[in-house]
């Protein structure tokens, strides 16, 4: 059984819901690296997949399911750490799983927040 569910989200699409409690501190979500690219390939991706593509640690990663579902949100229970979702807070068993985009995405990164919270930057750019 995954620890994680993909389900439509009230955020927008489809999201990773917990399937069981987390604990701050413990990894959510393990990073399939199995698609890394080049700053070449990762410009080359078609933009409707753009939004699948994670920068970290030097690294362009096309994500893969179920990480590639994880939506963002200004107020995220998650970061990015070692090429894992790591919760920053307890995370209740139902709960929607979020991300902070502007951690992972490539430079020059840029597009419309949808997730609703009190502290919605309405724009996420990466940082």
């Amino acid at each position: 059984m995954s620890d994680v569910i993909v389900k439509d989200s009230p955020i927008e699409g489809k999201g990773i819901f917990a399937a069981r409690n987390f604990k701050k501190g413990e990894i959510v979500v393990q990073w399939d690296l199995t698609h890394i690219l080049t700053a070449s390939e990762a410009k080359k991706v078609p933009l409707a997949e753009k939004r699948y593509v994670a920068f970290l640690d030097g690294k362009y990663i096309l994500m893969q399911p179920p990480a590639r579902y994880m939506n963002h949100s200004c107020e995220p229970n998650t970061t990015a750490k070692n090429f894992c979702d790591v919760a920053i807070r307890d995370i209740k068993k139902g709960e929607e799983i979020t991300a902070n985009y502007r951690e992972d995405n490539p430079p020059g990164f840029e597009m419309k927040c949808t997730c609703g919270s009190k502290y919605c930057k309405k724009i996420i750019r990466k940082t």
